[in-house]
C-alpha cells in the first residue's frame, strides 16, 4: 500500500508534493448549462408529462374496471342471500 491517503489521490489542486495526481481526479461538472441544457430539460420534462398522463389514464381505467367488477361481485352475493332468505 502507497503513503498516498485516499483524499491525496483525488486532489485536483495540483499540488504533487504529497504525491497525489496532478490534474486528475472527479469530474465536477458546473451548474450552468446553457440553451441546450434547457432544450434538453424541456423535453425530459414534456415526456415526463406525457409518461404520467398515460399512467393516470391507466390508473383511472383500473380503477373503474375494479369498482365496477366489485359492485357486480357483491350485487350476486346479495342476490343469493336473498334468494336463501325469501323461503317462506
Amino acid at each position: 500500500m502507497s503513503g498516498a491517503s485516499w483524499a491525496d489521490q483525488w486532489d485536483n489542486s495540483g499540488d504533487s508534493a504529497k504525491g497525489g495526481r496532478t490534474g486528475g481526479g472527479a469530474v465536477v461538472r458546473s451548474g450552468g448549462g446553457g440553451a441546450a441544457s434547457n432544450s434538453n430539460t424541456a423535453k425530459y420534462k414534456e415526456k415526463l408529462g406525457q409518461g404520467l398522463d398515460k399512467t393516470k389514464t391507466l390508473a383511472s381505467s383500473g380503477f373503474m374496471k375494479l369498482k365496477t367488477g366489485s359492485a357486480i361481485g357483491f350485487r350476486w352475493v346479495k342476490d343469493k342471500y336473498h334468494k336463501t332468505t325469501n323461503k317462506h
